[in-house]
């Protein structure tokens, strides 16, 4: 399976970049090709003007195109995700996501952001041709501690919840092997 993460933050050190990152590591066993895309560090140029041709744009699509499987990781600010997203996400192909599986991921300050993946960012990942997107996880700035040696901690519950919406997509305990992500 071939995966590939979108982290949308546009912030260095961001909670909603580590936990993309984090469960990208999760899935090491079942990917046999990964990639990662951070947004902030595409040139921000050729975001803005939707510049497909620049060759950093033009691999994070390419990433995008190759993948079974794309984790999509979003800060939530005043009830939306990350404009930083929403712009890589408007120079993707109208079925950019057609036959994949998606999982969102989003962080933000309370619960009171929790909607925001189910109203704001599914929608557009439903625009772009995903069929079949994952239930979504949603982390507080609570849950994901600061580590002094840097990144983060998730506490327990969001660990746990980070499993299940990763079940589908890893091999089972009974020895199965892991589902197709293709639709």
């Amino acid at each position: 399976m071939h995966i590939t993460s979108i982290s949308g933050s546009p912030s260095e050190r961001s909670r909603s970049a580590w936990l993309t990152q984090f469960a990208l590591t999760r899935l090491e066993g079942v990917a046999t090709r990964s990639a990662h895309i951070t947004v902030r560090d595409l040139p921000a140029g050729a975001l803005l003007f939707a510049d497909v041709t620049d060759p950093a744009v033009a691999q994070a699509v390419d990433a995008v195109a190759m993948a079974d499987l794309v984790i999509v990781g979003t800060p939530i600010y005043k009830a939306a995700y990350a404009g930083a997203l929403k712009v890589f996400l408007d120079l993707l192909p109208p079925d950019a996501l057609r036959g994949k599986t998606v999982l969102p991921l989003a962080t933000g300050g309370s619960a009171a952001h929790l909607l925001a993946l189910d109203y704001a960012l599914k929608p557009v990942l439903s625009a772009l041709g995903a069929r079949h997107v994952l239930d979504g996880v949603f982390a507080t700035d609570a849950q994901l501690q600061r580590h002094e040696a840097g990144g983060y901690v998730p506490d327990p519950e969001l660990l746990a919840r980070l499993d299940r919406a990763l079940e589908p997509l890893t091999p089972r305990m009974r020895g199965e092997t892991a589902l197709s992500c293709r639709s």
